[in-house]
């Protein structure tokens, strides 16, 4: 049993992470943080109650969730009861992509719902590879990058989209091309993507392949366009004729370097090319997918959940408190993230407060609780700190990430 309060109560104690080995991840990333010797590949590491990988304790048995079930009002708060029910809002991931993972979106929290409850009602297993909606959350998500991180997320302007196709001699791109110019908007954008992945209009391999080709050519002659075109070849080489590879000159580049941020929102189509960082995200494993993947591919429920108005990619810029510790704020209610770092010994409070996750990303550091005393964590350890422990205050010299409830 983990440890437990003279009343009882759960006190802050280390957890578990529960690794993912999906193929487009890394054969060291995740094992030099965590210290994990498998020689598998490993794409994320899960930290949270979620009940496909839920962490657990490392002295105890059971899971998180069955430790928060046992106390809500101590472990999560009133107020994180309220809004969200006695579970976890939030789960944290680090994520490791040594190549790209798929076109996909998230759905709103209605849809997830609905979908939840239609698969149900139709007898699909819950774990089973064909099914969509793993429970009845929506998923925005947070990533912060520890390594250069590179991406593709939510649509560009129509016609900059239309500029990316114009000149490309291939039979598809000229299509394309006026079917956004004759529309440069977000019916454009809708029509040519829906044009791309339906079954009943999706190129064929070949055609992708033409597309592709064109991009390397422009490549190769100078490229007013090199970015796109090398995510074309990019993609092409990962999934050879997939129509994803086609929809990336549809999508906005993104780069994040090592301690930016980003925040996709549910609806927001979306994929990560390359690159380590973490990821926070409201407590749900509900992907749709429609191309760029050996998983199930679910066009039409993707395009139900898609927005097409055309973004920028949301860059989170941190506040920054007490010198050490950036918060990122993202525009959702279940979860933020922060990042600490210290060298000075010093003892600097930890903003944050309901229920949190601690993971040490380099170095040691000492965190101090108001009720619980002190617990050290060292590079890839992780603790779950209870809403009852009030406020923390940290030491040493480290990075430390905290998920918490805003």
């Amino acid at each position: 049993m983990p440890d437990l309060s003279p009343t009882g109560r759960l006190l802050v104690l280390r957890i578990t992470h529960a690794t993912q080995d999906y193929a487009w991840g890394s054969r060291t990333a995740l094992h030099r943080l965590f210290g994990d010797e498998t020689p598998e590949v490993l794409a994320e590491a899960w930290m949270g109650a979620h009940a496909a990988a839920p962490s657990r304790p490392v002295d105890g048995e059971g899971t998180l969730g069955d430790l928060i079930a046992d106390d809500v009002a101590h472990t999560l708060g009133e107020d994180v009861v309220a809004r969200f029910g006695p579970s976890l809002p939030y789960l944290l991931k680090v994520i490791a992509a040594d190549s790209p993972l798929s076109l996909q979106v998230h759905p709103h929290i209605d849809r997830a719902r609905e979908g939840f409850a239609e698969e149900e009602a139709a007898g699909i297993p819950v774990d089973a590879p064909h099914r969509n909606y793993r429970d009845r959350n929506h998923k925005p998500e947070l990533v912060y990058a520890l390594t250069h991180f590179e991406a593709m997320c939510g649509f560009r302007a129509p016609r900059r989209a239309a500029e990316l196709f114009a000149g490309l001699d291939a039979p598809l791109a000229k299509e394309l091309h006026g079917v956004l110019a004759a529309e440069p908007t977000a019916d454009g954008i809708r029509a040519a993507f829906t044009q791309l992945l339906e079954p009943a209009t999706r190129p064929s391999a070949a055609e992708v392949g033409e597309v592709a080709a064109a991009c390397g050519a422009r490549l190769a002659a100078g490229s007013p366009s090199p970015r796109a075109d090398r995510t074309v070849g990019v993609l092409q080489e990962a999934y050879p004729g997939d129509p994803g590879v086609v929809t990336s000159l549809l999508l906005n580049p993104v780069t994040l370097q090592p301690g930016d941020a980003m925040f996709v929102p549910a609806g927001g189509v979306h994929a990560y090319l390359s690159g380590v960082g973490v990821e926070v995200m409201a407590s749900s494993d509900n992907v749709l997918r429609a191309g760029l993947t050996p998983k199930h591919v679910d066009v039409p429920e993707l395009l139900r959940n898609v927005d097409y108005v055309a973004a920028p990619p949301i860059r989170i810029a941190p506040e920054v408190f007490h010198g050490a510790t950036k918060v990122f704020y993202a525009p959702v209610d279940d979860f933020e993230l922060s990042v600490t770092e210290i060298a000075d010994d010093e003892a600097h409070p930890l903003p944050g407060r309901g229920p949190r996750i601690l993971l040490c990303l380099e170095g040691a550091v000492q965190v101090d609780t108001l009720r619980d005393g002190a617990l050290t964590l060292a590079q890839g350890e992780v603790a779950f700190v209870p809403a009852g422990d009030g406020s923390l205050t940290v030491r040493g010299r480290g990075r430390l990430v905290q998920a918490d409830v805003p």
